[in-house]
This record gives C-alpha cells, structure tokens and sequence, in this order.
C-alpha cells in the first residue's frame, strides 16, 4: 500500500494529545480544538526553549517565498515555532511552498504547525503533509450529546473538580449548541465554586437558560404537558432563541422516542447510539406513546424543519404548531 494511502487513514490526535513536531497538522472545522491544539504546541514549545521565537501567518495572507525565509537558519540558532493559520485560505504560493517544504524535509530547529479549519482548499497540500508521517491532529465538531457530555467531564476533570454526571448533562443541555460557550461555563463554574459541582451549582447559574432551551421544550412536549412547553416555547423565544435549533431538538426527542421504539424489538442502546443513561430516559419517555402517535409527532416535525428553514412565512408559528402537535399526539 503507497504512503499516502497508509496516511489517508491514519487516525488523527486528539486537541490534548497534539504534540511538538517538527512538522504538525491542526485540521477540522471546530475552531476552539484548534486554538486549543496550537495553544497546547506553543506551551510545549516554550517549556522546550523559553527563549523561541513564535511567528503566526494567515493562509490567505502567504506571500511566495516566506516559509524559506522563516525556516532559513537562525544567525543566533535560537528554536522557532512557526505557525501558518487559516490554511483553508491558503494562497497558490502557500500551497507551493508547503508541498516543497515537506519534500526537501524539516529545517532543524523549526516546529512548523499548519492549520486548516475545514473546507477543500489546499488539497495537495494537506495529501503531501499527511504523506510525510507528520502527527495530524483532528479538530472535528463534537456533534453527539454523548461525546459532549464527554468533553464537559473531562473539562472539569483535568481542573482537578469533582461534577456529578446529572451537573455535567444539565450544562450540555443548556449550552451545549455551542462547544465554546460550553467550554466557557465549564471554566466559569471551576474558577467562580467550590467543591463538588452538582445540578444545583449548574441551576444556579445557568437554571434559565436550562429551563428555556429546546430541549426542555423537547422534553416538556413528549410529556404532554403543552402548558408547560408553551410556557417554556415562549420564553425561550422572548429571550432570543431561535426557531431553528428549538425544531431541531423536537427532532432530536421524536427520533429518540423512534429509537426507543426499537429497544422494544430487541435491539441495544449502543447499537441506536444511545448512552445507557438516554436509553432508561427515553425507555420512560416511551411509556405514553403509540407507533401512531410518533408517526404524527415526527410528521409534526418535519414540517415545521421545513418552514422554519425558508417553506414557511412565520418560524415563531411553525414552531408552535409542532410542539401542540406533538403534546396532541401524546397518549394516542
């Protein structure tokens, strides 16, 4: 098998494992992991020589010749760590530049990172890197609650902070649209608490955002309680939520409720991608609902998916037919 096949499919590191090389790929489109993996390179790199000297270059602003002029010796022979950023956005003369850099090999005493948040550009020259064996280092989004509720813990864990897991999945469900804003709350509770954190910590602080997200609707709605989801709808909308992401954890609940449906017929939560503890949730969500009715919940959803997105004139109305559809269909 050629090189760069081998390379193709090598796994990459994870953020907390990006090591000091030197050659390094940052690549993915979650762009806290990326400052995150070069903040990790250049705290190595500065606990390897204190004195190196850190240079940062955007892709789009690459001019030809650079790279040779950065990595060229040293008159001093001081270790430099050069960081080229935004390597989507690479010029042609970047991409030149970088394949040519890595055929002729690293210069000695040069970390070179390269960072690429995602999209196509810059193809051959991400191939040629990965070719060389240098580390590739994944910043992909974290899309699943579970690797979220993951991420949370482990934020919390290397502070040296006990959280319970119902504190860590009530912060994911506030905040867990955005890994910044989660990571954000995470390193908000460790510095502003003591002590174990639990879900009266995260309700203190972040109890209305809790209360108001879509998932609370979500959960009110397949409980059947449409006073409480449209009390909750509501506020959520007051305060600036969009109709958008709301919809999508209505989508999220149904399909949850779909699957829990098949646990029935035999199958296991790991195979559904279910977390043990999301299969004993929706297993009792369940207990209230027909097939029928989660066919018309996820009808329901469906439809407002598609006025909230563009079909529809008013998102505030798709968004509150679902939800009374939804809590309609509970018990049917």
């Amino acid at each position: 098998m050629a090189a760069s096949s081998r390379s193709a499919a090598r796994p990459g590191l994870s953020w907390d494992n990006a090591p000091l090389a030197p050659l390094v790929l940052v690549q993915g489109s979650e762009g806290l992991l990326v400052d995150r993996s070069i903040e990790r390179i250049t705290a190595q790199a500065k606990a390897a020589d204190p004195q190196v000297e850190r240079t940062v270059t955007l892709g789009s602003a690459y001019q030809s010749g650079e790279l040779m002029m950065m990595t060229s010796p040293s008159l001093f022979g001081e270790a430099r760590l050069i960081i080229i950023d935004s390597a989507e956005t690479a010029t042609d003369a970047l991409i030149t530049d970088v394949i040519e850099y890595v055929k002729s090999g690293p210069a000695p005493d040069v970390w070179l990172v390269i960072a690429h948040r995602g999209g196509v550009r810059g193809k051959k020259m991400l191939d040629a890197i990965k070719a060389s064996g240098a580390p590739l280092v994944s910043c992909e989004p974290i899309k699943k609650d579970t690797d979220k509720v993951s991420f949370a813990a482990a934020e919390f864990k290397r502070a040296g902070r006990r959280a319970s897991a119902g504190a860590v999945r009530a912060l994911v469900e506030a905040l867990g649209s955005s890994l910044r804003e989660l990571a954000a709350a995470c390193q908000q509770l460790i510095g502003d608490t003591e002590g174990a954190i639990d879900e009266a910590t995260v309700d203190k602080y972040y109890g209305g955002r809790v209360e108001a997200t879509g998932f609370k609707v979500a959960d009110a709605a397949v409980a059947g309680n449409s006073a409480q989801a449209m009390s909750l709808l509501r506020h959520a909308l007051a305060t600036g939520a969009d109709p958008v992401p709301i919809v999508a954890a209505l989508a999220l609940k149904v399909r949850t409720l779909a699957k829990a449906g098949a646990l029935r017929s035999g199958r296991n939560a790991s195979e559904l991608g279910m977390a043990p503890w999301q299969a004993d949730k929706a297993r009792r969500e369940l207990q209230n609902w027909t097939p029928d009715g989660i066919a018309e919940a996820i009808q329901a959803v469906a439809q407002a998916d598609a006025e909230v997105k563009g079909q529809g004139r008013d998102p505030v109305y798709a968004v509150e037919r679902a939800v009374l559809a939804i809590t309609t269909a509970y018990g049917r």
